[in-house]
């Protein structure tokens, strides 16, 4: 990241973004150009005591100076009285949340632009980063894009590629992607203000599609899922909402996990293997690493089998 404001560029910016992989995607910007202010969501509750909550791009944002609009609808008429006051020559969007219409997407004299977390067509919608997990991509990567009124449908400008690697959370390749994102769009905005880059339309081939996540999503079905899927599921979902089996009229939420087996098992069921709990599915077997029973602090799954006695013989999954 830039350390040092150089702000050689005059353009007005004006930014859109939410969450964290929205930050240094902000940061960079805001050390480079003439950012005029910044959408992002509502503060909202989070946590156990539901305490109201900025969104982290708002923290950054007012730590910078910015001025900060925070619409409940992005396309209502206040909105683009905030967008003509400040007069954008160029918006930039990573990760806001909501689409904009085309009133908003032809107001600034160089459109706007989206830092997405995928190679699109692959991963269009708003989970991109766990969605590639789950799924086992080998890859995945950043795609500058001129948007247009679909979801992420837009025209490319750039496209970057990083590896997926074995050990990657959604937590990790966030951080990684949207610390690519930042530093690949500043690399592609000078040449797409002064016009020297094409806008290529995306293929209509390989198209999918990774829906808003909910907390349900997190659990861990081992009648419908092999170890594989189990223990990248484990990853992506990690640190939100989180992996989780039911266990005892509870959840116990499962932080790491290994794949112990590609066998194929002959039952479902919660078994026991030199020392540490382990869930065999119709294919493979996986070993909880670290968990974390209701209401206890997080454990190997070593210490956890201390306290769950009937581990082994608790009924068939």
């Amino acid at each position: 990241m830039i350390c040092v404001k150089i702000r050689t560029m005059t353009i007005r910016i004006l930014f859109m973004g939410s969450p964290d992989f929205s930050v240094p995607i902000l940061a960079a910007l805001a050390n480079t150009y003439n950012v005029c202010g910044v959408f992002t969501q509502p503060d909202r509750p989070s946590g156990r005591g539901m305490k109201l909550t900025s969104p982290p791009v708002k923290d950054l944002a007012i730590s910078l100076g910015l001025q900060v609009f925070q619409p409940n609808k992005v396309n209502q008429e206040t909105s683009f009285e905030f967008i003509q006051e400040w007069n954008p020559d160029l918006i930039v969007v990573a990760a806001y949340g909501q689409i904009l219409k085309p009133k908003i997407l032809n107001y600034p004299k160089y459109g706007c632009i989206n830092v997405h977390a995928s190679l699109l067509p692959r991963w269009r919608g708003a989970s991109p980063i766990q969605s590639a997990l789950v799924a086992g991509d080998p890859v995945t990567g950043v795609t500058i894009m001129k948007m247009d009124v679909g979801m992420d449908t837009g025209d490319i400008l750039g496209m970057l590629e990083v590896p997926i690697q074995s050990t990657d959370t959604g937590g990790l390749l966030t951080e990684k992607l949207s610390v690519l994102g930042a530093e690949y769009l500043l690399e592609v905005l000078p040449d797409y203000i002064a016009g020297k880059i094409a806008a290529v339309p995306q293929p209509d081939t390989g198209i999918t599609y990774a829906s808003l996540i909910r907390k349900q999503d997190g659990q861990l079905d081992p009648n419908v899922e092999d170890a594989a899927t189990l223990e990248r599921k484990v990853r992506a979902y990690q640190p939100w909402p989180g992996a989780f089996l039911e266990w005892e009229g509870g959840r116990l939420k499962v932080l790491e996990a290994s794949i112990v087996s590609d066998e194929p098992g002959t039952d479902l069921a919660l078994t026991i293997k030199d020392g540490w709990p382990m869930v065999t599915t119709l294919s493979g077997c996986l070993r909880l690493d670290v968990v974390q029973p209701a209401g206890k602090n997080c454990m190997t799954g070593k210490q956890f089998l201390l306290g769950a006695k009937n581990w082994a013989t608790f009924p068939s999954i």
